[in-house]
Order: C-alpha cells, then structure tokens, then sequence
C-alpha cells in the first residue's frame, strides 16, 4: 500500500513537472533572448553584489538561463533554457548565441516550485571544450564551483580559479554562487533552427562566423556593454 502511494506521489509529481516544463518551451525565443539580456545586464552591474568583473573579463564563454524552474512533489527536478556566447579568437568580441537546455534531477522530499535566473563563466579551455561538445554534466565531465561575489576578488578566490566553470544565481532579487552540480547541459537544435534558418551546431554557431540574428541584439549590447566602457 505505501509503495503504492508513494508511486502514485512521485507519478502526479513527474506528470506536474512535465507540465511545467512544456509551457516553459511555449515562451518564444525572442522573449527569452530579452530576459537574458535583462539577466546578464543585472548580474553584471549589481554593483558590490555582482560578478565580479575580472572574471568577466577572464571568460571565455558566458552561458545566460533566465528563469530556470525548480518545481517537484517528492521527485524534483530542475530545467531551464537559455543561451550561451564565447570570445572570438584573440578576444574581439563575441559569437553570436548558441542555444542551450539545462536539465537536473532530484529525489527528497520537496514541494513547491521556484524559478532562479543562472549565468555561467567558462573559464578556461577545459570548459570550453565541454560546453562545444553534444552533452556534459556539471560536476562530473565539467568541474564547477559557486562564483564569488563582488566588483574585486580577494586571495581566498583562489581555490576557485581551478574550477572550469563559476556558476552564479539570482533568486528574487537575491545573488549568489551556487553550484550546479548533477546539471547537464546540451545544445538545443529546435531553437537554433528558428534563430538561424537551417540546423547548425553549437560548435559552429560558438567558433564560427555566424552572424548576430536581429532577435538577439539586445542580448549582444548587453554582452558589449562592458567592453565599450573599458576600451574608452
């Protein structure tokens, strides 16, 4: 009888999760372009509770999940789209956008439902080649720690810099950095398909020289806006 019920549970939990996660694929590109330019505009100028922006500066990709949901009864799980950028070569500027699925499970006792806005730093070559490749686990292929907070970085960071990738949230209203560990991350080819007209590939879209879709300017300014203000 409790096997039962507790199947029962986690089958209306998984059946609530679905539901949820579907109406999130309902919200039109565009729209989640703007709410992550929004994202990354407030993370980066949250003044001494942003990131900090000599790790900006040091990135070498950015991956931006606006409104990423968190919603389970009994099973939980995590799930959340956005896009990720990456430097051009010899550091002028960035790609343009690739799309990205971030999914992650978890099984307690847990009701509700929540939504966090996530940015990820890539921070060296090992991140990089993890984000371009079909799928990877945060914490598992990919090592990842919770960013620090603040403009300036202090020596008790350093353990940090050995990770591949910072992650940071924004919880209503609230920042922190927090590890994703168990996410996994991969492409979202439905999505780059409408951005760009044809299939394509993160690794093309993030190494190659696509061209910005008029959809996505307002998250490239976000992403420049930093770099007109040190060039000048």
């Amino acid at each position: 009888m409790r096997k039962t019920l507790a199947a029962c549970l986690i089958i209306a939990g998984s059946i609530g999760t679905a539901t949820a996660f579907a109406a999130d694929r309902e919200i039109k590109v565009e729209d989640r372009l703007d709410a992550s330019a929004e994202t990354l505009g407030d993370m980066m100028h949250a003044s001494d509770k942003g990131i900090p922006q000599d790790l900006i500066d040091k990135a070498r990709c950015i991956v931006v999940v606006p409104g990423m949901k968190k919603v389970g009864f009994i099973f939980g799980a995590k799930y959340g789209s956005g896009f990720a950028v990456c430097r051009h070569e010899g550091g002028s500027g960035w790609s343009a956008p690739a799309a990205m699925q971030v999914e992650g499970g978890s099984v307690g006792f847990q009701i509700g439902a929540s939504e966090t806005d996530v940015v990820l730093l890539v921070m060296n070559q090992g991140g990089m080649r993890h984000l371009l490749s079909d799928k990877f686990t945060l914490g598992g292929e990919a090592s990842v720690a919770g960013g620090p907070l603040g403009r300036d970085l202090s020596a008790q960071t350093d353990a940090m810099m050995n990770a591949e990738i910072l992650s940071y949230s924004r919880a209503r209203g609230l920042f922190a950095g927090v590890s994703l560990e168990g996410a996994t991350i991969h492409p979202d080819g439905e999505v780059n398909r409408e951005l760009y007209g044809h299939d394509t590939t993160n690794r093309e879209i993030l190494t190659g020289d696509f061209k910005t879709p008029g959809m996505a300017m307002k998250f490239e300014r976000a992403l420049n806006r930093d770099s007109a203000r040190r060039d000048r």
